[in-house]
């Protein structure tokens, strides 16, 4: 008896419709599954989503197909796939729900963050599976909307404990497609040709009779084992087999030649038919009513439709589906530019200038011959539409097609600006770049002009973080002074974030940003400063051109207003990053601990992804140097799930952080090895004083103080790395002291006391004071060690305090009072082993065993160990979020959140979330990163 397989057709193809059969098995019982079927036009990944539809019994399905003309249509596949289901919409979150219906159109408002609408469709699709198992299938990926492209990976990387299946088809080489890159990393099932007996037979197959020896091998031959090449290639060959084998050999597209076949198939065809299948490749929603209205207007009937569904071109029901997506393209390709314009007149005509404008707009671009002002206008007009959707992709495309439409020179050119910003804001910095061009062809005024510049420079910026950006945007600030201080002010502060970023690999940095800030004459009457931002813009600027005894000052009236001011997002998320590493570089640990909290508080509420994961990066060590490791290991999961859930892997810093705090000496090296050529290629020097300095904490901890003076001594070169260069001082000086070079150390502490006075804060105060008792004389050296001791309790940096226990214990085990020594030392080993630091932990208990006390070594570790993500989740619980609201944080679902908890409780021997309190309040655990 012939297998499934089999009688559906797809010879050789059992492997992977039992895979897909696997994914479906695993969808049902509760464990959603994501595929991406991937592999060149013809080799049969429709015919498998066909297969996976029809072995999803019991399931609920969504289906979507990509249309490379609707591509600029923002969240037109996603519309597609969700139409069935979009009565679940009220069961969804508020904040979820009114993403979706603004993506959707249905209701205005602020354009919505494009990862709350994937959590929005994450939700909705698990609202559906929560009745019944849920297979999506989506078709033609390569050609979704970058808005439904962006949602869609979004969802499929967060699949957790949902009844969902996503099954994507994509064509692989796709150019212009930003598919493979949306689905990098996601599960693949790559699809190859047919193995030669299964390609001979499906060929068999499908001949119209006996066929030349010599011909037939050569079809195997070229088609490499392509079904649908097989399939299609032997139509009407009969006579002209010599000539086949003459084309067969020529080195062309295997896709165009498929299509050929089909083109073949075309031309007997009345005329009427084929301009009606050139109708319905060019609209893109299968909406056979509007297909019959723009027929009508060609003067074309219904009998037009039998000769291509005679010819397997077309099926014509409720929806109009093609043969196979080749047969669009095929059709599309090959007709003639007029007829095309003519067929997209017609459908303009046919679309609702009411219901669906942006439809009628782009159909009425592409039927445009030469400059149309009016279709230009309706272009831009639909471009607002699509950015309050938060289609940014979208409202590019419009404004670049209205861009060529328009007449009027300077009209184009404030367009092009327009269609630049759109791209950048797209994440499409390549484009940005070719129509920014085109702009500053002009005409522009000096204003736009000078706008343009800044574009380019932030453009630069998102694409690369470094090198290049922190002059450009300098440049650009300094041409707005005059034109438009707030503007140029802003520009400012970007171009001073850039030069951290850069630090010693770009081509400018913060002291050149500062000394142009110092130097700059505003335009007009002017208030400054007046916001935030511009006080830590002027502030940064004199603390580092003139030092900390000038500007701490007004670093700290910047660091009060944003902590206290109710300042706009934008404006927060502009500063709050630089507020931030400003209040680590002053040692104020009350403002560092406030300002990273409302980095991420705002970042989360505003949907700012890529803030987001920065804010939680700063947050992290403030976690870390408060000695709180499971908290720290909560916002490290957080910033796993915002990595993960954006697909992007650019920051290595926590995860090196983490690895080095911890001791994990083979880990941090490989970490260090594997990133530091790619972030030297993307020009992000920020990234060496990081090392540098967690490297430096690292060594010393490990008693490896030579490697501890190297790594600081490279970092202490770069003094204006705001916040990080500060504490390489105390390093440096440990490390010098150690090797016996305390000469080496004199520059560090003299940089150090000078900035601990300025500052004026314990936490500064008290590390100076502490550096200062090692290069001290043993008469002088305690009372040093007593002042750093006091000073540092008062502070919520626990481990500068624990390091001064450390020294303390050290020195006084060295001058022989070993039962002094013990104090000290038990606190230090005991704080840092709850922190998590193992080798400041082995170093004390060293230091306690060669004082006569026996100390076990011992980590802080259980039986019942939870995951990072775990330990997040219940501490979450315990605060008494909700599944929900703890899924719309960690960009879960609700069921996986539930999931997630039921495995908590077993590991933690509770049974509720009322015993979660007791268990997480009971002896440390040790949280698994």
């Amino acid at each position: 008896m012939p297998s499934g397989n089999e009688r559906l057709g797809l010879l050789g193809r059992r492997s992977e419709c039992d895979a897909l059969d696997r994914v479906l098995a695993s969808a049902r019982s509760g464990t959603g599954q994501v595929v991406v079927v991937s592999g060149e036009a013809g080799v049969g990944k429709t015919a498998l989503l066909g297969h996976v539809l029809a072995q999803a019994d019991g399931f609920a399905v969504g289906r979507a197909s990509g249309v490379e003309s609707e591509m600029e249509l923002a969240y037109a596949g996603l519309h597609q796939l969700c139409g069935p289901f979009l009565d679940r919409m009220p069961q969804l979150p508020e904040p979820q729900r009114l993403a979706l219906a603004t993506a959707f159109g249905a209701r205005s408002g602020e354009a919505p963050d494009r990862f709350l609408v994937g959590l929005a469709l994450l939700s909705l699709l698990a609202e559906v599976a929560e009745s019944k198992p849920l297979l999506c299938v989506v078709d033609d990926a390569q050609w979704l909307d970058a808005a439904s492209l962006q949602a869609l990976s979004f969802a499929a990387r967060r699949l957790g404990a949902e009844r969902i299946a996503l099954v994507f088809g994509l064509r692989s080489g796709v150019a212009g497609s930003a598919g493979a890159d949306a689905f990098d990393g996601l599960p693949h099932l790559a699809l190859h040709g047919l193995a030669d007996a299964d390609a001979g037979a499906l060929l068999d197959s499908a001949l119209p009779g006996p066929l030349d020896a010599r011909v037939r091998n050569r079809i195997l031959a070229e088609t490499r084992g392509n079904p649908l090449a097989l399939l299609e290639l032997p139509h009407g060959l009969g006579a002209v087999e010599p000539g086949l084998a003459q084309d067969a050999g020529d080195d062309d597209d295997l896709a165009r030649r498929i299509e050929r076949g089909f083109f073949a198939r075309m031309e007997p065809l009345p005329q009427a038919t084929r301009t009606l299948l050139l109708l319905a490749a060019a609209e893109p929603l299968g909406d056979v009513a509007l297909l019959w209205r723009a027929a009508g207007k060609l003067g074309i009937g219904p009998d037009a439709v039998a000769p291509a569904t005679e010819a397997g071109l077309l099926d014509l029901d409720t929806s109009v589906r093609f043969r196979h997506p080749l047969v669009r393209s095929a059709v599309y390709r090959a007709a003639r530019d007029d007829d095309r314009r003519r067929v997209h007149a017609a459908l303009a005509e046919a679309t609702s200038a009411e219901t669906d404008p942006d439809r009628r707009a782009w159909h009425r671009a592409a039927s445009a011959v030469g400059l149309d002002d009016d279709v230009a206008t309706e272009l831009e007009e639909s471009a607002g539409r699509a950015r309050a959707r938060g289609g940014w992709a979208a409202a590019a495309a419009f404004l670049t097609r209205a861009t060529e439409l328009s007449s009027d020179p300077g009209v184009r050119a404030q367009r092009a600006l327009a269609a630049a910003h759109a791209k950048l804001q797209a994440g499409a910095t390549g484009g940005a770049h070719a129509v920014l061009a085109v702009a500053e062809a002009g005409p522009l005024s000096e204003l736009d002009s000078a706008r343009a510049q800044l574009l380019g420079a932030q453009i630069e910026f998102a694409a690369t973080r470094g090198r290049e950006a922190p002059a450009m945007l300098l440049a650009a600030a300094r041409r707005l002074e005059r034109l438009d201080a707030r503007n140029a002010r802003d520009t400012y502060l970007e171009a001073f974030a850039a030069g951290l970023f850069a630090s010693r690999l770009g081509t400018s940095g913060v002291v050149d940003v500062a000394e142009a800030v110092r130097a700059a004459t505003w335009v007009g009457e002017q208030r400054f400063p007046v916001r935030a931002c511009e006080l830590l813009l002027d502030g940064l600027s004199v603390l580092v051109t003139d030092g900390h005894a000038a500007g701490v000052a007004l670093v700290r009236d910047a660091l009060d207003a944003f902590r206290v001011d109710d300042i706009e997002d934008d404006d927060a998320l502009r500063g709050l990053w630089l507020a931030s590493r400003a209040a680590r570089a002053l040692g104020d640990d009350l403002a560092w601990d406030d300002l990273t909290m409302r980095n991420v508080r705002i970042a989360r509420k505003s949907g700012a992804l890529s803030a987001l994961a920065i804010a939680l990066t700063e947050r992290f060590q403030v976690e870390l140097l408060m000695g709180h490791l499971p908290e720290a290991l909560a916002v490290a999961a957080e910033a796993q799930a915002v990595i993960t859930a954006t697909g992007n892997d650019r920051s290595p810093h926590i995860p090196f952080l983490l690895a080095a705090w911890q001791g994990r000496e083979a880990e941090t090296l490989e970490i260090l090895a594997a990133r530091t050529a790619e972030v030297t290629a993307r020009g992000e020097g920020l990234w060496f004083t990081g090392t540098e300095w967690t490297s430096a904490v690292f060594f010393n901890g490990l008693g490896r103080y030579d490697d501890a003076l190297a790594a600081a001594e490279r970092a202490a070169e770069h003094p204006h790395e705001l916040g990080l260069s500060t504490w390489v001082y105390p390093e440096l000086i440990e490390a010098a002291v150690r090797t016996e070079q305390p000469e080496r150390a004199g520059d560090a502490m003299a940089r150090l006391t000078e900035i601990a006075e300025a500052s004026g804060t314990d936490w500064l105060r008290g590390v100076a004071v502490r550096s200062r008792a090692l290069l001290s004389a043993e008469e002088k050296a305690e009372p040093l060690y007593l002042e750093a001791v006091e000073r540092l309790a008062l502070t919520r940096i626990e481990v500068a305090s624990a390091r001064a226990h450390l020294l303390y214990g050290e020195w006084l085990r060295r001058q022989g009072r070993r039962v002094d020594a013990r104090g000290e030392l038990r606190a230090a080993h005991e704080f840092f082993t709850l922190a998590g630091m193992e080798s400041y932990a082995e170093r004390a208990r060293r230091e306690l065993s060669a004082t006569g006390e026996t100390v076990r070594a011992r980590t802080v570790s259980t039986a019942n160990d939870l995951t990072a993500q775990e330990s997040l989740i219940a501490r979450l619980a315990v605060e008494g979020r909700t599944n929900p609201e703890i899924g719309a944080q960690l960009f879960l679902s609700p069921r996986t959140v539930e999931w997630h908890l039921r495995k908590v409780f077993t590991k933690l021997g509770v049974t509720s979330r009322k015993g979660l309190r007791t268990a997480l309040a009971g002896p440390a655990q040790r949280q698994l990163a």
